[in-house]
């Protein structure tokens, strides 16, 4: 049965105006993701409406997947379409074949991203209305996701992360459509008498999505004719409840961090509820993949474990949790081996990145502290990994000390020491970034220093 509720009566032009006025400001670059379909399209006429009006500039980005024989026809339309408004337009071919494990859908909206987050602006604009809305809550409550997952799409949002990797700019993502229906934009289509072209995928009721828009959702419309925009309005609901979980999670964390990681007895006295909550919180605001129920119910039971001497190592999509001396680490599985590291010499440079140990060293000049300018010219200086049994004399007080008794003493997890650099002045190990320089090698008063330090890229 067809949705036969009336378009809204404001002027339609006026309501996305009214939604972009909250987050553009003059001069703001505006890129649109442009399929040719209706959606697409009526997002398209709006904003070019709009763009001098609010003093944006507007281009679009047609992704040609590839898949469908007519693909090339579409790509043509779009580069017609945008060339009759002045809308310049970039045409991106994708490879969807690395994210085919992701299945169908999956591995071409990941390609899709990937290819939309790689343009230089400030904000991505998709067509996405409430009928979608409702299609991806059913789809989050067939997959048992949680509130984040419920929540759906935001209408004003930084970009999401998916499986396969997205680009790497935090583009800010605007759904203007996101409270029309999709009898609206039929409407302001049809009112325009403008045309779009029709994805012959879209009726291929195989792929999850098509099944709920052509066989469930008319279903439940025929007996609750809201349906639609009764879901969506629980899908707003459930994303205010995710962000007071997230914030409440971000609470509990302030008061069991340590460094960059979570102390296990604060994590414990929470209880199971709200220490899964505060996992995830810290996840996210870390932009690492939240673990799946499953996972997190994993990493809660061996957290329970009292002794000090479990050990536990969790991986979940490129990362893992790890616990050593009852605190908690979440970080990048390093897929890259530290054996490989052949070592690298230091040329003065202010700072020398080592990608294969995934971080840089800074060398900050300062008077009279550090390692002495002048003793470093004495020889080629160089970066090595440990080989076991280095020495290391910090304190003048106190003899050379094993490098293993400084990592315990600091209290550097055992996995991470393999991959920290050491500062060799010919043969001499002369300093240990995090850990402290060699005494005979430090700048005297009013002598040239430099401060060493590691940063880690994650």
């Amino acid at each position: 049965m067809e949705n036969t509720r009336k378009p809204q009566s404001a002027d339609p032009v006026a309501r996305v105006a009214a939604h972009l006025r909250e987050y553009l400001f003059p001069g703001a670059h505006v890129v649109l993701g442009l399929s040719g379909g209706m959606d697409s399209v009526c997002l398209l006429h709006i904003l070019a409406e709009l763009a001098a009006q609010l003093r944006f500039s507007l281009r679009a980005v047609h992704v040609n997947h590839g898949i469908s024989s007519n693909a090339g026809d579409w790509a043509t339309f779009c580069e017609a379409l945008c060339r009759r408004l002045g809308i310049p337009l970039a045409v991106e071919s994708v490879d969807v074949a690395p994210y085919r494990h992701l299945g169908p859908e999956a591995a071409a909206r990941a390609a899709r991203w990937s290819a939309l987050l790689s343009h230089d602006a400030e904000f991505l604009a998709l067509a996405q209305h409430r009928d979608d809305q409702a299609e991806t809550l059913l789809l989050q409550l067939m997959r048992g996701a949680g509130p984040a997952g419920l929540a759906g799409m935001a209408g004003h949002a930084l970009p999401a992360r998916f499986k396969g990797g997205a680009g790497q700019h935090q583009l800010r993502v605007l759904r203007p459509l996101l409270d029309w229906g999709r009898i609206d934009i039929e409407a302001f289509v049809r009112s325009r008498n403008l045309e779009w072209v029709e994805d012959e995928s879209n009726s291929h009721t195989a792929l999850d999505r098509n099944f709920l828009r052509h066989r469930v959702l008319p279903e439940l419309s025929g007996r609750y004719p809201h349906a639609a925009a009764m879901i969506a309005r629980s899908a707003g609901i459930l994303g205010e409840a995710s962000d007071l979980l997230t914030q409440l999670g971000l609470q509990d964390i302030a008061g069991i961090e340590s460094g960059d990681a979570l102390e296990l007895r604060g994590l414990r006295a929470l209880g199971e509820a709200r220490a899964r909550n505060a996992l995830r919180a810290y996840c996210h605001v870390r932009d690492i993949p939240s673990p799946g129920f499953a996972r997190i119910h994993e990493i809660w039971l061996q957290l329970r474990e009292p002794r000090q001497d479990s050990r536990i190592c969790i991986a979940w999509e490129g990362h893992v949790l790890r616990r050593y001396r009852d605190r908690i680490y979440i970080e990048r599985h390093e897929s890259r081996d530290a054996a490989g590291f052949e070592g690298a010499r230091w040329e003065g440079e202010p700072s020398l990145p080592l990608m294969a140990l995934d971080g840089m060293l800074h060398f900050q000049p300062e008077e009279g502290r550090g390692l002495s300018v002048e003793k470093l010219r004495s020889a080629p200086v160089t970066i090595r990994l440990r080989s076991g049994g280095e020495r290391l004399r910090i304190d003048t007080r106190k003899p050379h000390r094993t490098l293993k008794n400084l990592w315990q003493e600091k209290g550097t997890p055992p996995w991470r020491r393999d991959r920290l650099p050491l500062l060799y002045c010919a043969d001499e190990l002369v300093c240990v970034p995090g850990i402290g320089d060699n005494v005979d090698w430090r700048a005297a008063s009013g002598e040239r220093g430099l401060i060493v330090t590691w940063q880690p890229f994650i």
